[in-house]
């Protein structure tokens, strides 16, 4: 279907145009308020890929058929969204998330300077590297939940939202390096070229830490002044405590999840048990976030179903380069694609020599923060932290140039 691939390339660079642009449509449902609700729906970063994909669908359906197309959406894989949409629910549970701002507020008290300072930065270095262990879109929503009353605020300079926002993206696509089944786009070549835990741990894993540790330092630093401490917790908090043994089992639904994350009729089942077991002790809950994990799921299906025929003009640009030039080709290719599909294509690759997969991994996972669809937990984090932004939306370019500089460290790291 050779016209219907140019087609798709169309469509998918026109859904780059608008994930730039969604400031842009903010700014209209402001000036044009009797279609305020569509321009805020076009607005929704979570929306874009979503969107365009229906959009190519219906242009297959007219163009070759409705059963071809119907047939096309069915054959791609939606393990990936299904999975970040489920971990992410469960991730920002109450039980779980005060069980990780126990774990925090502990490492912080033995800080030598203030608590917030100490929690704000073991946000960006601690739980980005725990995202090996619980996944990276797992690290993100825990991230973003503990940051955005914190760093995404009023009070706090829009440039500095944009810089925190870059470190926590970039942090979160290198952090989750040190094993084979955290960070997507180690996960769709681990298996394949045989890269296990103790692999990923001696050739990018420390460096990772390293990155990760440099970029979170020097955001918290220049934070640092911004930030107010904490208010004691209110009497309705305490009245609220949550048993050790509720904590526990949600602990378990989170463990036993990412341990199912490749069987979605699994972990499917497992969260349907969570949403009765969460209903049945609603008390020491608070909303779940359906709502932002559903659009991210959305997001990543459309890009799924956007990215599954692009194959025809990545795959000959991937091959084609050494290593050294396969690794900025990577990186700048992720800022326009998902690094996990871009790995993903390297896989298919018959030959290839071990450092240039070592280069094309280390350019996916190292451009992962630039843009939103650069890596898959990073819708989540827009979801979750955009209402701190001016007009409630994160411009692409301002999370652009707040990922540039942690991205060169990132890069300076992996290159070594």
């Amino acid at each position: 279907m050779p016209n219907i691939e140019i087609i798709a390339a169309i469509l998918f660079a026109l859904a780059l145009v608008h994930t730039f642009s969604t400031k842009f449509f903010e700014r209209l449902a402001h000036r044009h308020p009797r279609h305020a609700g569509l321009f805020h729906l076009l607005g929704e970063v979570e929306v874009v890929f979503g969107f365009w994909a229906v959009v190519l669908i219906a242009v297959m359906a007219f163009i070759v058929g409705g059963s071809q197309a119907i047939e096309y959406a069915e054959s791609r894989q939606y393990t990936e969204p299904l999975f970040v949409f489920v971990i992410m629910v469960v991730a920002a549970s109450r039980p779980v998330v005060e069980v990780i701002k126990a774990l925090v507020a502990s490492v912080a008290r033995f800080a030598p300077v203030r608590t917030v300072v100490a929690q704000v930065w073991l946000c960006l270095a601690l739980v980005p590297l725990i995202g090996s262990l619980i996944t990276e879109p797992a690290a993100m929503t825990l991230a973003a939940l503990m940051l955005g009353s914190v760093v995404f605020r009023a009070g706090i300079p829009e440039w500095l939202k944009y810089a925190a926002l870059g470190v926590l993206f970039v942090n979160i696509s290198v952090g989750g390096t040190l094993t084979s089944f955290a960070a997507p786009p180690v996960l769709m070549v681990a298996a394949t070229w045989n890269w296990d835990s103790a692999f990923m741990v001696t050739h990018f894993g420390w460096k990772a830490v390293i990155a990760v540790l440099i970029n979170a330092t020097a955001v918290t630093l220049v934070l640092r002044r911004h930030l107010d401490d904490a208010e004691p917790a209110s009497p309705e908090d305490r009245e609220r405590r949550i048993p050790a043994l509720v904590s526990a089992i949600h602990l378990a639904f989170l463990a036993a999840v990412v341990a199912f994350a490749h069987h979605p009729v699994i972990f499917l089942g497992l969260f349907l048990l969570f949403l009765g077991f969460s209903q049945a002790y609603a008390r020491y809950q608070t909303p779940l976030i359906l709502k932002e994990a559903l659009l991210v799921g959305f997001f990543l299906a459309g890009l799924v179903v956007l990215g599954g025929m692009q194959q025809w003009w990545l795959q000959p640009i991937v091959s084609g380069l050494e290593p050294t030039a396969l690794f900025f080709g990577a990186l700048g290719l992720t800022a326009i694609t998902d690094n996990a599909a871009l790995t993903y294509l390297g896989s298919l690759i018959e030959g290839m020599s071990d450092p240039a997969k070592y280069m094309l991994v280390a350019g996916a996972v190292a451009g992962g923060g630039l843009t939103v669809i650069a890596n898959a937990p990073n819708p989540a984090g827009i979801a979750l932290l955009k209402q701190g932004f001016n007009d409630e939306s994160i411009g692409a370019g301002g999370l652009l140039l707040g990922a540039l500089l942690p991205t060169i460290i990132a890069a300076a790291m992996l290159l070594l």
